[in-house]
């Protein structure tokens, strides 16, 4: 959508092909139904926040970034707000209005909408010969060296249609998505139109994705619980390099983990799984990051000594959540019904170690039915990062997740796709 808008600027006739019933169908799920835009941060924080190939932004950030996007939206009809993480959401909290404000943008612009319209293939055609106009318009006035090739040595020539219909063209944009939610349309149709015209496609997998552990079972008595302001790192196998460090939100499921903390956890790992080749890797949780190890035995101290002939069970109740507290007295092998009075130093030892440090054993990630984006994609090495055009294929423009680049969790996946689909838009 945000391509073909960018493009009017340029040309008097753009068409958005559109498989779906409707546009924008991905979008609407965004955020919880909420869509979360983008990221109201500052430029540095942006691309720490970017996962894979952040360099490969420059230019498409630049051109059009969370400031001009919120903008845009704004001037479209649908007023925005910016929550806790500056996550920013239209003020009415349903995505539906910030497809509407793009489709209200593509009506101004007479974009020409065709929907329930599947793209099978992209065509092309070899480049015979550089015209003597093409090479003069590429050489140095002065030196007379060309600067740069012509892009690949194949052009676009059209596009055909699932229904067999061709439709002739110059200029192509392909914003197909990944493969995350396929039920959205994001089937991977954009990786194999594009492999089958020579571009590479690097190894995906699910990202932003809920994680698996080996202890389900402690998971399972903990489902639906949801844990505020604890720290994970998530590392190696050997405990010696950390994946991924942060503070926030996170959720147990009948499988493992989820929330915000691991869905950005789960990025750095996809890349850990990539490097290294294996799936295994250490959760660190610390469920009292505020405490010390000595500040939280201090606490225990106190609450033991206002309980002293009580179970330890209905006195950790101050400190931990209901379904945890079994799961951590078992961890320590201490009795729940065991007295306080009864409770030894090594035991409370014991406490404080698996508050501080509660593990579990990451054993792989969910599906792309769970997952919110895709990680890997075309190989940005065969895109010219100035406007999205291919290197090997003169007219064709890829953006989105199509693109080996993905973010963290917070709005910044999003903020991508508005990028880089705004300059390969404006790059025709």
């Amino acid at each position: 959508m945000m391509a073909a808008y960018s493009a009017t600027a340029s040309f008097d006739e753009v068409i958005l092909f559109e498989k779906n019933e409707k546009l924008g169908k991905k979008v609407y799920i965004t955020g919880k139904g909420r869509c979360n835009v983008t990221n109201d941060c500052s430029v540095t924080e942006f691309f720490d926040s970017v996962v894979s190939n952040p360099k490969f932004l420059y230019s498409a950030y630049y051109g059009f970034d969370n400031i001009a996007l919120m903008r845009f939206i704004e001037d479209n009809g649908c007023q925005l707000k910016t929550e806790r993480g500056n996550r920013v959401f239209p003020v009415s909290d349903h995505s539906s209005d910030i497809i509407k404000a793009m489709t209200d943008a593509l009506k101004k612009a007479k974009v020409k909408v065709r929907l329930n319209t599947e793209v099978k293939d992209i065509l092309t055609e070899t480049i015979q010969d550089t015209s003597k106009e093409e090479v003069r318009s590429l050489k140095d006035d002065d030196k007379g060296e060309i600067k740069e090739k012509p892009s690949g040595n194949k052009r676009v020539i059209g596009i055909t249609l699932k229904s067999g219909e061709i439709i002739s063209c110059d200029r192509a944009v392909i914003a197909t998505g990944g493969l995350s939610y396929p039920s959205t349309g994001s089937t991977g149709d954009g990786h194999k139109i594009l492999r089958k015209i020579g571009h590479t496609i690097t190894d995906c997998r699910p990202a932003l994705v809920p994680l698996e552990v080996k202890e389900a079972d402690e998971c399972i008595s903990m489902q639906g619980l949801s844990l505020k302001n604890v720290g994970v790192k998530l590392c190696d196998s050997s405990k010696k390099k950390a994946i991924y460090d942060g503070f926030g939100e996170m959720l147990f499921t009948h499988f493992g983990v989820s929330g915000p903390l691991i869905l950005s956890a789960s990025s750095n790992y996809g890349q850990y799984i990539k490097k290294k080749g294996i799936d295994d890797a250490i959760l660190h949780i610390d469920l009292k990051p505020a405490l010390s190890q000595k500040q939280l035995d201090a606490r225990l101290l106190r609450d033991f000594d206002a309980s002293k002939n009580k179970s330890i069970h209905n006195v950790m109740g101050g400190l931990l959540p209901s379904s945890m507290i079994p799961v951590i007295l078992k961890r320590c092998g201490i009795p729940s019904d065991k007295k306080i009075n009864e409770i030894t130093k090594q035991e409370r030892d014991a406490l404080t170690d698996t508050i501080k440090d509660y593990t579990l054993h990451v054993t792989g990630s969910r599906d792309y039915n769970e997952a919110i984006i895709t990680q890997g994609g075309v190989n940005v090495k065969e895109i010219n990062p100035s406007t999205m055009e291919s290197k090997l294929i003169k007219g064709l423009y890829i953006a989105g997740e199509l693109l080996d680049v993905d973010a963290l969790t917070g709005g910044f996946n999003l903020q991508i796709a508005w990028s880089t689909g705004h300059l390969a838009g404006a790059g025709i």
